[in-house]
Formats: C-alpha cells, sequence, structure tokens
C-alpha cells in the first residue's frame, strides 16, 4: 500500500525551527539557511508588505519532521529577482490575463546559484515540485518559477516538465593557486601588468581592512548601510534591504559573512559584502561614498579572489551581469532556471522564446570564453 504524501504551506520561514530547516537546507550554501531566509523576513526586507509573501511548502517524513521544504514566496511584482520576466508579465496581461502574484522559488534579492529543492529526502523531490504546481493551480497564479537553481537539480525540474530558461554570470575559478601572483602568473602579460596598476591606482592612500566574525561591530554595518543606500538608490531607487537586516546577519551569521572595506584615515568610504559558502564567496553588494577609480574592481573582485586564495575556495562568485569581469579573471557560467505555465497557449510562446534566447547564451558564453585574460596554448 502506498501512503500519500501530504504537502503542507507555511507561514514562513520563523514556521520552522532552526534544527528542522537546515537539516534540509545543509551547510554548503548560506543563502538558503534558515538564519539568512529568516533575517530577511524578520527585518522587513521580505515580506507580504514588500511583495514576498512567505509561503513555504514542506513534506514531513516518517520521523514527523520536514525531509523537504521549498522556499516559495507570492510574489505582486517581479523585483530583486534578476531573471527577468517583464516582458511575460506585459504579454500574458495584453492578452486579458493576470500575471500577479505568481509563486516564485527563490533567495530574495539574491542571484546566486544553489538548491531550491531543500530536501533531506531525495526522494520527495518529486512530490514537492508536484506541490507547488498544485498551489498554483489552486490558487489560480500564472505560472511558478524556481529561479537560480544549481545544475544539480535542474534534471528534477525537467523531469516534471518545466520549462527551463538559461543565463550566464561570471565566475573566478581557483586552480590551485599559491597566491594572487600565482594567479597572475596565467594571465596573458598585457592583462597581467593592467590588473596590477588598477590595484595600485585603487588602493593608493587607503587601507584595505577584510572582516569576518567577532570582529564586524555595529559600526562597520552602519558604515556599510550608507554605502549600500547610495548604491541601491542610484540602481533601483530604494534599497531592497533594510537596515536591520545587517545586525540580524551579523548576530547570526559572523562567522560566514567577510565584509571588505576601505579606510581613509581610519574611516570607512567603501565596502563589500561577501557571503562563505564551504566551496565558494558569493560577492552579494557593495557601495561607496567617494569615487576613487578602480576601488570597485578592488574590493568585489581583487580581495575576493585574495580572500578565497587563502580560504582554500573553489570558486568566486561575483553576483549578476557584468562583461567587466571578464578582463579580470572571472569566466562566463550558465544558469539555470525553471518555469512552471499551466496555460498551454502561454506555455507555447514562453517555450519558444526560451529556445531562441537558450541558443543566443550558449553562443554568447562561447563568444565570451574566447575573450578571456588567460595564456592561450
Amino acid at each position: 500500500m502506498v501512503s500519500e504524501t501530504i504537502a503542507r504551506m507555511s507561514d514562513g520561514v520563523a514556521s520552522f525551527s532552526k534544527r528542522d530547516w537546515d537539516a534540509c537546507a545543509g551547510s554548503d550554501n548560506p543563502f538558503v539557511c534558515h538564519d539568512f531566509l529568516s533575517a530577511l523576513e524578520e527585518s522587513g526586507s521580505a515580506n507580504s508588505r514588500t511583495g514576498w509573501q512567505q509561503v513555504p511548502l514542506s513534506i514531513d517524513g516518517a520521523d514527523g519532521r520536514p525531509a523537504a521544504i521549498l522556499p516559495a514566496y507570492a510574489k505582486s511584482h517581479s523585483q530583486g529577482e534578476y531573471v527577468f520576466d517583464h516582458s511575460w508579465a506585459d504579454a500574458w496581461q495584453r492578452a486579458g490575463g493576470q500575471y500577479y502574484p505568481k509563486l516564485q522559488i527563490s533567495v530574495p534579492f539574491s542571484p546566486v546559484p544553489g538548491p531550491r529543492l531543500l530536501l533531506r529526502d531525495p526522494d520527495l523531490a518529486a512530490p514537492l515540485i508536484a506541490a507547488a504546481e498544485a498551489l498554483t493551480r489552486s490558487n489560480d497564479l500564472s505560472s511558478a518559477h524556481a529561479t537560480f537553481v544549481e545544475r544539480e537539480q535542474v534534471p528534477l525540474f525537467e523531469a516534471a516538465d518545466w520549462l527551463i530558461r538559461t543565463d550566464r554570470q561570471f565566475h573566478w575559478h581557483n586552480r590551485g593557486y599559491v597566491n594572487f601572483d600565482d594567479f597572475l602568473e596565467g594571465l596573458a602579460s598585457r592583462k597581467r601588468k593592467m590588473i596590477r596598476k588598477e590595484r595600485a591606482a585603487a588602493i593608493e592612500g587607503l587601507e584595505i581592512v577584510r572582516l569576518s566574525g567577532d570582529a564586524i561591530e555595529e559600526r562597520h554595518w552602519d558604515a556599510f548601510w550608507r554605502f549600500y543606500q547610495d548604491t541601491s538608490a542610484r540602481k533601483w531607487g530604494r534599497p531592497y534591504l533594510t537596515r536591520n537586516f545587517f545586525t540580524l546577519l551579523g548576530e547570526r551569521m559572523a562567522d560566514r559573512v567577510l565584509l571588505i572595506m576601505a579606510l581613509r584615515g581610519g574611516k570607512p568610504i567603501a565596502g563589500a559584502l561577501n557571503l562563505i559558502g564551504s566551496d565558494a564567496l558569493y560577492g552579494r553588494n557593495w557601495g561607496a561614498v567617494e569615487d576613487v577609480p578602480f576601488l570597485h574592481f578592488e574590493l568585489c573582485y581583487y580581495q575576493a579572489i585574495d580572500a578565497a586564495i587563502e580560504r582554500g575556495l573553489k570558486r568566486v562568485e561575483a553576483g549578476a551581469q557584468g562583461e567587466h569581469k571578464l578582463a579580470r579573471g572571472y569566466e562566463p557560467v550558465p544558469t539555470w532556471s525553471a518555469h512552471y505555465i499551466p496555460n498551454p497557449g502561454f506555455r507555447r510562446a514562453v517555450a519558444d522564446y526560451l529556445e531562441h534566447e537558450r541558443r543566443a547564451i550558449e553562443h554568447n558564453i562561447e563568444q565570451l570564453g574566447e575573450f578571456t585574460p588567460f595564456k592561450k596554448g
């Protein structure tokens, strides 16, 4: 006799104990852990008031504890996702449909590939995806979207007949380098000289500090909040993250935070926020109150490479977009998202679009790969 699998919807990450959530999420990727996601919720950064209504789905195991969790949100807009579907929304609404709310399976404001099916029991992957589909249909939602799905989980969504979308980012890969100079030795001479000149210009008259754990104090978050507000105002008009989010991040995850700051005369003028995973350093936010040439490259890219080499990490993931990363040793890699669209006509239109887009992205990655700064031959 086959027992029935029952999925339940909860009010948010805070509905789960840290022990139960992290038993499913694992420890590799810091963005899907209970501390990070609950900090987004409790700080007011991601909740119903900001258009991210928390609707995580879970399935219990035989022991009565969650064995599979889906970090999901009912979205009333497409902001803070970094996988752009505005044209889909426009087309759907021009045809008389209502695109929002939609179901978003993701980490808010974080274009970081990782698990979207949090599985203590891998056999529950298919039932968890089916639960997302049922939630979409039963609430008459236009669609469900799992964004920045790690490579290993893409086949699980493919098996459920979700549409797969491809994009690309730039990641730095550690090829067993001893230090930053060792990395530079693998580059063409012209690129090597360029990077050295940029680094020298960026740090002239400045002190660069890397802070983690107990070394991060509230005064550092105060300074970083000023930097973040400036960048957010220019990019989005308002910051996605609240000031309290950074305090909670420091209280709960300081050992997984690497805060890199530039000081002039002992006062912070710029900073870059990174999270530390089991094998990767993840660059997230940056900002400055003083315009210094190449300082963005120094704090976000070169210091991150330095830190990754020191910590023995395999790669640096420096966030979305940015072809300027290519000349600085970051290589193009594919990223994936998965999309469930119940309406057959809308699904066909999106599938056609994704097929053309996929070929263009693959060609773009192949072309960009020819322009990496590494020695040829």
